[in-house]
C-alpha cells in the first residue's frame, strides 16, 4: 500500500508544531486542548469595510480599495488574553466585509494552508471567500464575506468562522515574497506587484 505524502496534517501533529515552531499563535484554548476535525478553527478578530478609493489589478501593478476597520477584538492581558467584553457585528443582506483572524500564522517552507468556511456561515446565508497561505507566510489572514441570504446575521468577535487545513508540500515550497506578508489588509495606494 502506498500513501500520498500530501495529506492533511492532523491535530496531534499540528499541536506538536504549535509547541515546536509556533505554527499558529493566539489559538483558542479549545484548539489547544480538544481540536476538532483535521485542522484548527479560526476566530474572528477584525471586521473591515471597503471605504472608497480604487480597485485595480494589472499585469504588474495593483491597488485595493481603502478600508475602514469597523470593529476589532481586544485582549485583556491581565486575564490571559481573554476578551474583556463581547462585541459583535450584524451583517445585513447584501453587505460585504473583510474579516481578519485573531490567529497569527507562521508557515514553514514545507507546509501550505487552505481554509473552508464553518457550515454555520452558509447555513445562515453568509458566503465566505477564502484563500491559501503560502509557505513562508507570517501574519493574520483576511477573507471576504457577503450576506447572500434574506436575513441579517450577527457575528461575535472571537467566534469560530473558518477551518484551517494544513498540507505538506512534497519537495518543499518556496518562500512567500508577496506584499501581504505580515497580515496587511489593503495596499493603501497603487503598487508594483512582487
Amino acid at each position: 500500500m502506498t500513501f500520498n505524502t500530501n495529506m492533511i496534517l492532523g491535530p496531534k501533529k499540528l499541536l506538536q508544531l504549535v509547541k515546536k515552531i509556533k505554527l499558529v499563535e493566539n489559538l483558542d484554548k479549545r484548539e489547544l486542548t480538544t481540536p476538532e476535525g483535521a485542522g484548527f478553527d479560526i476566530r474572528l478578530g477584525e471586521v473591515h469595510k471597503l471605504d472608497g478609493g480604487k480597485a485595480y489589478l494589472g499585469i504588474t501593478h495593483r491597488e485595493t480599495p481603502k478600508i475602514r476597520t469597523v470593529i476589532k477584538y481586544s485582549f485583556d492581558s491581565a486575564q490571559d488574553k481573554q476578551r474583556s467584553k463581547i462585541q459583535s457585528i450584524t451583517i445585513k443582506p447584501g453587505e460585504f466585509f473583510l474579516l481578519s483572524s485573531i490567529e497569527i500564522f507562521n508557515i514553514p517552507l514545507n507546509l501550505t494552508v487552505n481554509f473552508k468556511p464553518r457550515t454555520t456561515l452558509f447555513r445562515s446565508g453568509l458566503f465566505l471567500r477564502t484563500g491559501n497561505v503560502a509557505p513562508g507566510y507570517h501574519g493574520k489572514v483576511t477573507f471576504a464575506v457577503k450576506n447572500e441570504g434574506p436575513i441579517a446575521v450577527t457575528m461575535e468577535l472571537g467566534c469560530r468562522f473558518a477551518h484551517a487545513q494544513f498540507f505538506q508540500v512534497e519537495g518543499g515550497g518556496t518562500q512567500y515574497k508577496g506584499q501581504w506578508q505580515g497580515g496587511r489588509v489593503t495596499t493603501g495606494k497603487r503598487e508594483k506587484q512582487i
